[in-house]
């Protein structure tokens, strides 16, 4: 069952493929924003994903975050996403960061409870002439 305060927690070491240098969004050897936003959004999509019927999932549909701190190649970063409202099929989520120093992101992040195959079919649907 969905409910607030559902949560989950991910960590992962910053290496040279996660940089800002080598993602493509900036210039330098940091953790690149991107892929702080893509483990909060991993961790919003696993702290409800057991607990989902079966046959559906969750996709991101809205996300306000901001990045207050860089973090170098060779540090530790957690990112955690806390299940705070459920409002018909969409879930809304406190997202955070941190690294060994403190924080380094937080935001808002909503995803949307739907189908997987329709979602699917719907999405290729696009390919059709």
């Amino acid at each position: 069952m969905l409910a607030p305060g559902l949560s989950h927690e991910i960590t992962f070491p910053v290496t040279e493929d996660l940089t800002a240098r080598v993602v493509g969004s900036g210039t330098l050897d940091v953790l690149a924003t991107p892929v702080m936003i893509a483990k909060m959004e991993e961790a919003a999509w696993k702290a409800v994903s057991d607990h989902l019927e079966e046959g559906t999932g969750s996709v991101g549909i809205l996300m306000n975050a901001q990045h207050l701190s860089a973090t170098p190649v060779g540090m530790t970063v957690t990112c955690k996403a806390e299940l705070t409202a459920v409002e018909g099929r969409k879930l809304v989520y406190k997202v955070s960061a941190w690294d060994e120093k403190g924080p380094i992101g937080e935001g808002i992040h909503e995803r949307a409870v739907i189908q997987n195959e329709r979602f699917v079919n719907k999405a290729y649907s696009k390919l059709e002439k």
